[in-house]
């Protein structure tokens, strides 16, 4: 909490509470939140402002999306979990339908994003053993610096951000690290023969929005089938619709050999991930190797075919596109002396921020907040853009208004 602040009595006696009770692993912005709907949060004085952070892109769909609401409150007055202990009427259903969504043999479901990432490398290293024939224990595995794949034991261990690092050690082995958008770099990796994967964002998102030079990505899944490694696309943040494609890789037609979901594939009504690839990768691993109690529980699989169907049904890809491309021209528009980069595919953007002042995108952001708009900086001067993918042509341009006053307030 910013004690500098002055916040309505009631914002601050929740404040009050979080700082009290629950542990200091988070930095938020001092706006206290108790209502959502489409593009739109409510704090508890109802101020209303526009979100333009969607849950890290938890919710492409929107707040409270009506059709999802609807399917997870009627799954859930029927069952809402049983373990995988026993099948159930709707992990089949489920099963089908995200592997058709996505042309997959097999799906792997679980809850977080980070469940789905240590999923994905535990599949790549049993494969490594058991199809490329990798001696036992010498898989590696590459990883790109300024990843963000989640905050556990193991993916720390190949992050390159010292908050996410310092004093969690020791940190697991099997990891390489290389620079981001190097494709040198890469095929240098790719040279050691117990390499099993390539593990990757399309656009690195909690970096600041990073988007690889064209070419990349495919440059790169082709490096890793000479190599016979596993090319693994993150697409935790980056897919859903939220960069103007299904998945960030469609733009440059790439199919990654083991794909991992997460955060929208609920649009925000609970946790559920998913990883994604075909029988030769993941029949390697079999009963009793890998779950999860939560994993594949009725009442996520009912809200994933939902939020699945309703990113077609309304053609939110093809908005993102749209009111992406708007966004970007709009923030161009500004001529802001304080904006020195605009990036971003879709509706997943970002704008870097130069200021003298170190806390200049902190302080942006609490000028926004103000003005009526929601935003986080990430890394220090840069600013994420990300509202749901059913923003409208007249919204961006309110916000653009929005996000032009407080940049002329900043000074």
């Amino acid at each position: 909490m910013n004690p500098v602040i002055a916040m309505p009595e009631k914002s601050l006696h929740y404040l009050e509470l979080e700082e009290k009770y629950s542990a200091h692993n988070y930095h938020p912005l001092p706006v206290v939140l108790s209502k959502g709907k489409g593009v739109y949060v409510w704090d508890v004085e109802g101020k209303r402002y526009f979100d333009f952070l969607s849950g890290y892109s938890a919710v492409n769909q929107g707040h409270c999306h009506p059709v999802i609401l609807e399917a997870f409150l009627e799954q859930a007055r029927q069952l809402t979990l049983t373990s995988r202990a026993f099948y159930s009427d709707q992990l089949g259903e489920y099963t089908k339908y995200i592997t058709d969504y996505f042309g997959y043999d097999k799906v792997l479901p679980m809850n977080t994003g980070a469940e789905g990432v240590e999923t994905a490398i535990k599949l790549c290293r049993k494969w490594a053993y058991k199809v490329k024939g990798i001696e036992e224990g010498k898989a590696v595995i590459i990883a790109c610096e300024g990843n963000f794949h989640g905050r556990t034991t193991t993916i720390i261990s190949f992050s390159s951000d010292p908050s996410a690092r310092k004093d969690f050690g020791p940190y697991t082995p099997g990891f390489k690290t290389i620079p981001y958008d190097d494709l040198e770099a890469l095929a240098a990796a790719l040279a050691d023969k117990n390499v099993a994967g390539f593990l990757v964002e399309p656009i690195q998102g909690e970096a600041g929005v990073r988007v690889p030079a064209e070419g990349y990505l495919a440059k790169a899944k082709a490096l890793c089938l000479e190599a016979g490694v596993l090319f693994i696309a993150d697409e935790i943040q980056t897919g859903l619709a939220r960069t103007g494609r299904m998945l960030a890789c469609d733009h440059e037609q790439v199919r990654p050999d083991i794909l991992i979901l997460g955060k929208a594939l609920s649009a925000g009504m609970m946790p559920v991930s998913a990883v994604l690839a075909d029988d030769e990768i993941m029949l390697t691993i079999q009963p009793g190797e890998h779950g999860s109690t939560y994993g594949g529980n009725p009442l996520a699989c009912k809200v994933a075919v939902s939020a699945l169907q309703v990113l077609k049904d309304e053609k939110m890809t093809e908005n993102a596109a749209l009111r992406g491309e708007q966004l970007r021209k709009g923030l161009a528009g500004l001529h802001s002396k304080h904006i020195s980069l605009i990036r971003g595919k879709g509706l997943l953007n970002a704008i870097v921020i130069h200021h003298p002042d170190p806390e200049a995108a902190w302080e942006l952001c609490l000028l926004l907040k103000e003005n009526g708009l929601l935003a986080k900086p990430t890394h220090g001067d840069k600013i994420r853009f990300a509202p749901p993918l059913l923003i409208t042509e007249q919204e961006i341009n309110e916000a653009v208004e929005i996000i032009g006053k407080s940049l002329e307030a900043l000074g």
